[in-house]
This record gives C-alpha cells, sequence and structure tokens, in this order.
C-alpha cells in the first residue's frame, strides 16, 4: 500500500544525532529538518498566503479543534478542502484537537469513547472521538493528519500517565481503523508518557507496531524545565524508527530547534514567532529585540541587517516602533514576516551544516551570536 506521505533519509550528521531528509507529500517535497508555520484558523495569523510563501515556508499547520467549531469542517469540505478554502497550495498538517480538548480542563471529560467538552467560543456541548477526529481531518484535507491522543499535563502522576498513554494507543488503533484514504492522507501516531523514560518506551513500542508513515512526540514543552524536557527528549528519538519521519510537536522556539535537530527530530511546530511578533518582539541573529524600546525611535536601521526579507529590506526599527505604538496592523504583519523568515533561514542553515558534517559548529555559531535565550 503506497502512503501519500514518505521520509527519505538522505545524510546523517557524523559528529551528532542530527539527519538531513525529505518528506515527500502530494503537494510537493519538504526538506528536512523543517519548521512548520501555524496557521491555527485556516491562516497564519496577520499574513496572506503569498507572504507567508514568501518566507521559504513549504508545509503549515491547521488546527483542527477551532476548525471543527468554527467554520465548521463540512463547509471546509464544500469549499474544496483545506488548500482551497485558504489558498495554500503546498502542504499541510492539521492536529488532532488533542492537545486544545485537554486544555479545556475542567471544561472537559474523557472517557474511553471519546470526549466531551464545552466549546470555548459559545459554550454549546461538543464531543471528539476517534474516529470523528478523523471524519474532520478527512474532510479539511490536510496531506498529514494526526491521531487523536490523550496529553497528559505536567506533572501527573505516574500511573494517570500509564493509563493515558494505553488510552492513547487504543485510540490510535481506532483512528487508523476510522481512515481509509491512506494514499490521499497520511496518518502519523503520537507517543506520549510524560517525563517517564519507560512509559515513553512503552508508548513508542505500541504505535511503531502500527507501522504509520511518521511518528511524533507529544506532551513535551507543557510547563517541565528545559533540562528535563531535554532529557525526556533524548529517549524518545531512540524509541522511534529511524526511516521514519520524526516530528516534536508545539515546539519550535531557536534553542528547542537546534537542541531537538542535535537529537534527530525532523519536524517543529510553534505559534511563537507570530505570536510574539503581536507583542513587538523580533528575533534576529542578534537574539531577541524589542521594537517598543524607546532606543528605537529614531533608528533608521533594519530590524537585522544579515536579513534580506520584505520588512528588513524596506522599513526602519523606527518605523516599525511608530506602527506598534499607533496601534496599526501593519506592525503584527511585518514582524510576522521577518521571524517566520527568520526560522526558515535558519532551518536552511541547519539542513546545510548537516550536509557538510558541522551541525555542531553551526550550533556553537549561531548560539554565540545570539546570546540569552
Amino acid at each position: 500500500m503506497k502512503h501519500a506521505v514518505s521520509y527519505e533519509l538522505k545524510r546523517k550528521d557524523k559528529n551528532s544525532g542530527a539527519r538531513r531528509g525529505v518528506l515527500h507529500t502530494p503537494h510537493g517535497d519538504i526538506q528536512t529538518p523543517v519548521f512548520m508555520p501555524v496557521g491555527t484558523q485556516a491562516t497564519v495569523k496577520a499574513m496572506t498566503p503569498e507572504q507567508v510563501e514568501a518566507t521559504g515556508a513549504k508545509l503549515i499547520l491547521g488546527n483542527t479543534y477551532h476548525l471543527f467549531l468554527r467554520p465548521g469542517h463540512e463547509i471546509v469540505r464544500e469549499a474544496g478542502g483545506l488548500h482551497k478554502f485558504m489558498n495554500w497550495n503546498h502542504a499541510i498538517l492539521t492536529d488532532s484537537g488533542g492537545f486544545q480538548v485537554f486544555s479545556l480542563g475542567k471544561l472537559r471529560k474523557i472517557s474511553e469513547e471519546g470526549v466531551t467538552f464545552r466549546s470555548h467560543i459559545d459554550g454549546s456541548k461538543k464531543f471528539i472521538s476517534p474516529e470523528i477526529a478523523i471524519e474532520i481531518q478527512n474532510s479539511l484535507g490536510a496531506d498529514i493528519i494526526m491521531a487523536f491522543d490523550e496529553c497528559a499535563p505536567y506533572p501527573a502522576d505516574r500511573r494517570y500517565v500509564e493509563d493515558s498513554l494505553k488510552r492513547t494507543t487504543r485510540w490510535l488503533k481506532r483512528c487508523k481503523d476510522a481512515h481509509k484514504d491512506v494514499e490521499r492522507q497520511s496518518l502519523f501516531g503520537i507517543m506520549q508518557g510524560g517525563m517517564y523514560s519507560d512509559l515513553r518506551k512503552m508508548s513508542a513500542d505500541q504505535i511503531v507496531e502500527l507501522n504509520l508513515p511518521g511518528y511524533a512526540i507529544g506532551g513535551l514543552s507543557v510547563g517541565e524545565p528545559k533540562e528535563l524536557m531535554l532529557e525526556v527528549l533524548d529517549n524518545c528519538v531512540d524509541y522511534l524508527p529511524s526511516e521514519k519521519a520524526r516530528y516534536l510537536m508545539g515546539v519550535g522556539t531557536v534553542d528547542y530547534i537546534f537542541e531537538g535537530v542535535e537529537r534527530g527530530i525532523d519536524m517543529f511546530d510553534c505559534v511563537q514567532p507570530t505570536r510574539i511578533a503581536r507583542h513587538g518582539m523580533a528575533t534576529t541573529a542578534n537574539g531577541k529585540l524589542n521594537i517598543k524600546n524607546v532606543k528605537f525611535e529614531r533608528d533608521f536601521s533594519s530590524l537585522d541587517e544579515e536579513c534580506d526579507c520584505y520588512t528588513c529590506r524596506n522599513f526602519s526599527k523606527a518605523y516599525l516602533r511608530h506602527l506598534f505604538k499607533a496601534n496599526e496592523m501593519l506592525c503584527s504583519t511585518l514582524l510576522s514576516i521577518h521571524n517566520i523568515y527568520f526560522l526558515e533561514k535558519m532551518m536552511e542553515g541547519i539542513q546545510k551544516a548537516i550536509e557538510e558534517d558541522r551541525f555542531l559548529e553551526f550550533k556553537k555559531e549561531f548560539y554565540d551570536k545570539y546570546g540569552e535565550f
């Protein structure tokens, strides 16, 4: 059986776990390691599809939970699927909605059948099961769809985490059974297990048995200390097959990307670049820059002298600061363009460094220049 999406390993860095590959999808080949901008509600916030494309991004995310609530997956299906609805001609990954549902806390109730919850929009009662999550994602039509899982919080009792990961496995089997169109969309499984290394291995062993085209690591970067997260990640990667794509869910800050790549992660996503843009923050070669600072009032240089994105080619810090102070929407757009472009260029640098077996040197050079995280 031919899967819609497949991973091809091109090269391994000789001095680390970093690897260079290609993700083959129905909407084009994706060079990995890859950073995926998040388009929660069928839009990367404050940006047009053309602006996102100009950053070099070839794979973006849509959010199953949000699109289920609004406008509804039936409407997206009637529109011809997510690609057509949002006018994005490259690859799309949709998450299952699991993380959003479980983050609702008291507004949701988990059972073996699925999750009953209250909509954060109007308080109406909703229900998502593994089968419904697949039905929604089939309607959305993304290239990569994610299994419906239970994301354990941090901290969490060991017994709870073990029960949770076993339910995630049972739900994954139901997702696989419900997903029929494997030549159009590929289902990825999600490893859970909290901060317990042996439970991570248990989860990995169970999901790898299903022989899916790719696997994600879920339940990290949920509030735990960075050192603990990296310690757990060290083990997680080893438990997943090297011939399949590895996706670290919801992680995409500069330092976590480098640490993830070093351990063998291929795919990253995060809302951070557009979120910090809306708060007047930019990511530059010399670290984070707060455009609100008064020192930029008469600074007519670009955000980042090493960057050739649309924003840096055309506008000064003084102008961007003016836009922010005047509460103009254009500020969010221009900073989002820059922040995503910065990460996409960083990924290109990482890819090249892996090809040249100098990933660790590249990482050190980047860190030395970037400064404090």
